[in-house]
């Protein structure tokens, strides 16, 4: 019972966070200075252009009832629809990107994962002597740098000049600019999972049953592989699951970056475009991407 309190505790947590996102958005366009419906159209339309536009927004009726359509349109999954195509609405936009978006990040995940604890079992082993510290000072190093600013250099180099791996945005390029790009991304999760990683194997590391391990015979790689990396599974899944927001927020930018299909492109398009309802839905689609409202905000200091 005790887990599932916890689950729903989580399950309630990330609601709200979602609907508080939500409503900061729903209030920042209704309240900042600057007409919603003359920042779509222009300054130089007239009131018989903005007046359909206003009502097919919403914009024409009092804030608290907009404020209701809005969050009962939030959990229904109706955000309205798309200005730039009529006829199609906001959720279903953000749908057809999120896929793309999705399978980016869960295959950094996995790489990431799999990198992190390869390098924290390789660095808390024995066999590497004093090289082990190269290992944590790698980590730290990696950790500490932003994607941005190591993603374009190792395309340059990887993809432009030296051509063994192919472009990230190349549409042609399939599985391998996929899997080029979620490891790009899974970089900084594997760093951070190898400092967690090696902390906690280092926390087991004179347990008791490792001791009998060794004794019955167990080589060094079998002990710290088969008996300590299970006993270490709890912080390490812990901080995988703390990343997969910051990590989602990292496959947009990738995705703007590179010009991939996806959310990130999706939140550029409607941005430069100005369709307001898409990009709503797509700043409460990914709830943790600073990026999608560093545009929002761009967007009101562009237009006032």
């Amino acid at each position: 019972m005790g887990a599932v309190r916890t689950v729903v505790a989580r399950v309630l947590e990330a609601v709200l966070v979602v609907v508080a996102m939500a409503s900061i958005v729903f209030f920042a366009m209704r309240l900042l200075p600057g007409d919603p419906a003359r920042l779509v159209l222009g300054d130089e339309a007239d009131e018989a252009s903005l007046a359909p536009l206003r009502h097919k927004l919403g914009l024409d009726a009092p804030l608290y009832v907009q404020y209701a359509r809005f969050l009962k349109g939030l959990f229904t999954l109706d955000l309205g629809e798309s200005l730039r195509h009529p006829g199609e609405s906001a959720a279903s936009r953000v749908a057809e990107s999120i896929g793309p978006t999705a399978q980016l990040a869960a295959l950094a995940v996995a790489i990431g994962a799999a990198l992190g604890v390869v390098a924290a079992v390789c660095g808390a082993g024995p066999w590497l002597g004093e090289r082990r510290r190269w290992i944590d000072r790698g980590a730290t190093a990696i950790a500490a740098t932003p994607l941005l600013s190591f993603a374009p250099l190792v395309t340059f180099a990887l993809a432009a000049r030296l051509r063994v791996v192919p472009l990230p945005g190349d549409p042609d390029a399939g599985f391998g600019g996929l899997l080029f790009a979620s490891s790009l991304l899974a970089i900084p999760l594997g760093a951070q999972v190898a400092r967690v990683s090696r902390a906690a194997l280092d926390e087991v590391a004179r347990a008791q049953f490792l001791t009998v391990a060794r004794a019955k015979g167990a080589t060094a790689a079998r002990t710290w592989i088969v008996h300590a990396l299970p006993a270490s599974a709890g912080p390490i899944v812990t901080v995988v699951a703390s990343q997969l927001g910051a990590l989602l927020g990292g496959a947009v930018v990738l995705e703007r970056l590179f010009e991939r299909p996806g959310l990130g492109s999706l939140i550029l398009e409607s941005y430069s475009t100005r369709d307001l309802p898409v990009l709503e839905a797509a700043i409460v689609a990914n709830p943790y991407d600073r990026d999608a409202y560093a545009a929002y905000g761009d967007w009101y200091r562009a237009q006032n």
